[in-house]
């Protein structure tokens, strides 16, 4: 054999070998999560403390909750979070909610947003060795290097504020480091994605809210907010915004999804999308299904009042029609895809959502899931960097921007706008 002959034949040998020419999927990403752990940027186990111990931990084991009890007081259930499986997960942030529902009078959601911070204050506490109060960026590094699970707090909706910049200052000094503007329902001063809009976005005190986060260091998360109120506060902030839990419109045309009017300004911005776990809000076909069904339903009732038995087993008839459609890994790869081609890899990060949904996607069912995905997008072509900054550095630059600019402005005087909602 001569010498050209051996060259070629060994550099097909490379090519038709990963264990000699390169990386696999699951080694890259390995590589890249042992490098750069997972940032998540949502999770709801303060709201389960709440609905299942009343915020007790006496004989909360965060060990193990694969037998807690019931929210709704029947049998335990497992919740998605504990130690262990974070570990497995490769977790190494997490931002934790510190939600109320925007149901709550805003006067009571204040005092249980203050609640949720103190529970979760006494959570992280209460397990010195593997998680760390981070209330920096430098705070989150440290943690990281000492292998401990750095804990951040995040308001899930402006209701927890009650129309006062004040309690917002405060809410900061308690440590919460991100305020989504709105939940579920449109605020006096933010339209919301899942009500019906009043503001177009955003008013005068709306707008005061963002400078007003921008100048503390905190977070501006637009997961849950109207298209308008996503555009007028990338028209307001003067650092990069945050989705803490959303998916691309494009992808599944949920109105919690960011749209790609608004994926294009983020490079601009510098802000992140953190994709979402939540199924519902992956898959477009089980969204469609979902809404065929809740159609059914309704027909069903309205031709067959007073006759549930009839009512139920039509619908069951039509359940084995129409089969419940999951979501899987790849559906969710498929929005960190389109994400990644109209705003780039440096604006993507992971939000699950776990503990604040029934299951994560198949594959991604808990916390334990999060490499599952890692190795979907490595075979998809992503390297080793790309999966770093998805993973937790795109959140890190983030988060360090945030802080850089309420350093440039520490000379700035806090908004003293009186908000009075006759006048909005």
């Amino acid at each position: 054999m001569n010498v050209r002959k051996l060259i070629l034949l060994l550099a097909f040998s490379l090519a038709a070998s990963p264990a000699l020419g390169q990386s696999t999927p699951e080694e890259v990403a390995v590589a890249a999560l042992e490098a750069a752990p997972v940032w998540d940027g949502h999770n709801d186990v303060p709201w389960q403390l709440r609905l299942r111990r009343d915020n007790v931990l006496a004989g909360f084991e965060f060990e193990d909750t694969h037998a807690e009890p019931s929210s709704n007081g029947g049998e335990p259930s497992a919740m998605h979070t504990d130690l262990p499986r974070l570990r497995q997960g490769k977790v190494g942030a997490q931002w934790w909610s510190v939600y109320v529902p925007a149901s709550m009078p805003e006067p009571e959601a204040v005092v249980a947003t203050a609640e949720q911070i103190d529970v979760t204050r006494r959570l992280i506490a209460q397990y010195p060795d593997d998680l760390a109060l981070a209330l920096t960026a430098d705070d989150v590094a440290a943690a990281m290097a000492e292998g401990k699970i750095a804990s951040l707090m995040g308001m899930e909706g402006g209701h927890s504020i009650g129309e006062s910049l004040a309690v917002l200052r405060q809410m900061y000094a308690l440590g919460a480091r991100y305020m989504t503007l709105t939940h579920s329902a449109t605020l006096s001063w933010a339209d919301s994605a899942t009500d019906a809009p009043e503001h177009d976005g955003l008013t005068d005190f709306g707008m005061d809210v963002v400078r007003e986060m921008n100048r503390l260091g905190m977070l501006v998360d637009l997961s849950h907010v109207s298209e308008a109120t996503m555009m007028d506060a990338l028209d307001v902030a003067k650092a990069p915004v945050l989705f803490s839990h959303s998916g691309a419109r494009a992808i599944n045309g949920h109105s919690r999804n960011v749209p790609d009017s608004v994926l294009a300004r983020l490079p601009e911005n510098g802000g992140i999308v953190m994709v979402v776990g939540l199924p519902g809000y992956l898959s477009e076909a089980m969204r469609q299904r979902s809404t065929a069904r809740a159609a059914e339903e309704a027909r069903l009732k309205s031709l067959y009042q007073g006759q549930p038995d009839r009512i139920s087993a039509l619908l069951a008839a039509w359940d084995t029609e129409y089969p419940q459609i999951q979501a899987t890994v790849s559906d969710m790869a498929d929005h960190v895809d389109h994400i990644r081609k109209v705003a780039g890899v440096d604006h993507i990060g992971i939000g699950g959502d776990y503990d604040g949904m029934p299951s994560g996607p198949v594959g991604m069912e808990d916390v334990a899931g999060y490499p599952a995905l890692f190795v979907e997008l490595a075979r998809r072509g992503y390297s080793q960097d790309d999966l770093e900054k998805i993973a937790s550095g795109n959140m890190m630059r983030v988060m360090r921007a945030a802080e850089a600019y309420a350093n440039s402005a520490s000379g700035e005087r806090p908004i003293e706008t009186l908000f009075v909602a006759e006048q909005s």
